[in-house]
């Protein structure tokens, strides 16, 4: 017990000293050269609009009692946060720090997820270098792009539920598609669910990605591009900058070493030092190792209509579950 103690205070620790390091060098990539002054007289202005909300209504919140005061100190935060997205301009900026933490904080929840739900502790990123999974940024910039045009037509919640269900069914699908027509690489399949309606798209999931999309539209959304706000230092651009460059080499590495290992499969050698080097340092080992969770060409599980794996050279059919107890 007391070392379970000791252990929670050492993350809390850790996690408070984190964050404390963010907030510093966010506060110093904020110092320095300022942009031009139409920029920074756009960024201050949405900041000065929602600061005079946030007062008057935390002044209206002082003469409530109670959970009164509570609930009306959040409706004041809420109607601050509103007033600054009314003069918030969503550009390339914001797109790619939320690209950033989705990809991030996707990896994370997916990992915790399939080890709460089915004890596996197996590696699901992405991309060759970094904790990312480059499906929940593109999933978290379409949201964005999507909630923050659905807010400015004031779009009602069913409204919001469908737009996100068909963004991210059509998500999925794109991505399984790409995966597999261009490596034959594999790393889900609906087929063995009942509702699937695609091999990469099912009825359950469309579900859950509405529901995703009207939590991120109604709550993390908002907040998120407030904290994020609008840069007035050059120190800002040139950072994110560097970070949109970073993931773009991610992205394409990722693509060449895939390319590389569908080519390997079909026995082609490497045809310029460039290739030679990337089947030296990025082999079938690494690919296996890193990428765990995906199926690449003869590894990939063939299922039927009826949702049975098919495996051996003889094609005979057996269920999911008789393949993952081995029988």
């Amino acid at each position: 017990m007391f070392l379970s103690l000791i252990f929670v205070a050492f993350v809390f620790a850790v996690v408070q000293g984190f964050v404390r390091v963010v907030v510093f060098f966010w506060e110093w990539l904020s110092a320095g050269d300022k942009l031009g002054a139409e920029d920074v007289e756009l960024a201050e202005t949405a900041l000065e609009e929602s600061e005079d909300v946030l007062e008057r209504e935390l002044a209206r919140a002082s003469r409530e009692r109670g959970l009164g005061r509570l609930f009306a100190r959040w409706r004041a935060s809420n109607e601050a946060i509103d007033e600054y997205l009314d003069h918030l301009h969503l550009g390339w900026y914001q797109i790619v720090i939320i690209f950033f933490v989705g990809c991030m904080a996707g990896l994370l929840i997916e990992e915790v997820w399939m080890l709460a739900t089915s004890g596996l502790t197996e590696s699901r990123v992405g991309l060759v270098w970094g904790p990312f999974s480059p499906l929940y940024g593109f999933g978290a910039v379409l949201l964005t792009i999507l909630s923050f045009a659905l807010r400015r037509a004031h779009a009602r919640a069913w409204q919001v539920f469908l737009a996100s269900a068909v963004v991210g069914g059509v998500l999925e699908q794109l991505a399984g598609w790409s995966m597999s027509a261009l490596f034959d690489a594999e790393s889900w399949t609906y087929l063995h669910l009942p509702d699937h309606i695609t091999q990469w798209v099912a009825w359950r999931f469309l579900v859950m990605w509405g529901v995703l999309g009207l939590v991120w539209c109604r709550s993390v959304m908002p907040r998120l591009l407030y904290q994020i706000g609008m840069p007035t230092a050059r120190r800002q651009v040139i950072f994110v900058a560097l970070v949109a460059t970073y993931l773009v080499a991610d992205i394409a590495m990722t693509l060449v070493c895939f390319d590389r290992k569908a080519e390997r499969d079909a026995g082609v050698p490497p045809s310029n030092p460039f290739e030679e080097w990337v089947d030296t340092n990025y082999s079938d080992e690494f690919i296996a190792g890193r990428f765990q969770n995906l199926k690449i060409g003869d590894q990939r599980d063939e299922v039927d209509e009826n949702g049975n794996i098919v495996l051996g050279p003889d094609g005979e059919a057996i269920s999911r579950e008789e393949a993952v107890d081995g029988n």
